[in-house]
């Protein structure tokens, strides 16, 4: 599994200023950045002002995959928690918990699977990836298929 979306520039500090644009690809692109280095409280805030919790980038990697394919759980929580999609498929049929087993992230996966994530969605399917990366302590996390 690759990453998802393309790899972000040098990031951008945790407080680092808004641009200064009208171009709604740049803001969109800030705003992914966001999620790639786990500013969670802050994208809640762009939530709650009407930032759609899905954004996407242009291969279909939701804010939630970027932060679950990054390893932050508390982000994770917290954009699950504004409605994000856990279960999003990005253009290449990958979920945001195929990701999170992929790399081997326990908490996040617990995040997602505290949050509702299907295990046996996407291609490959978390489930899946975790008996092909022989992740049996991974594994355990996921609820019993259905």
């Amino acid at each position: 599994m690759s990453e998802p979306g393309p790899a972000a520039s040098p990031s951008p500090g945790p407080q680092s200023p808004v641009p200064q644009t009208d171009d709604p690809v740049e803001l969109g692109n800030w705003l992914l950045d966001r999620a790639r280095i786990g500013e969670g409280e802050r994208l809640v805030e762009y939530a709650q002002h009407g930032m759609p919790v899905n954004l996407a980038d242009a291969k279909g990697n939701t804010l939630l995959m970027l932060a679950a394919y990054h390893g932050h759980a508390r982000t994770v929580r917290l954009l699950a928690e504004q409605g994000a999609n856990v279960d999003a498929e990005n253009d290449r049929g990958q979920t945001p918990l195929a990701a999170a087993v992929f790399k081997g992230d326990e908490d996040v996966v617990r995040a997602l699977v505290e949050a509702g994530a299907d295990p046996d969605l996407g291609s490959p399917s978390a489930r899946a990836s975790a008996d092909f990366f022989e992740r049996t302590e991974i594994a355990a996390l996921l609820p019993p298929a259905r």
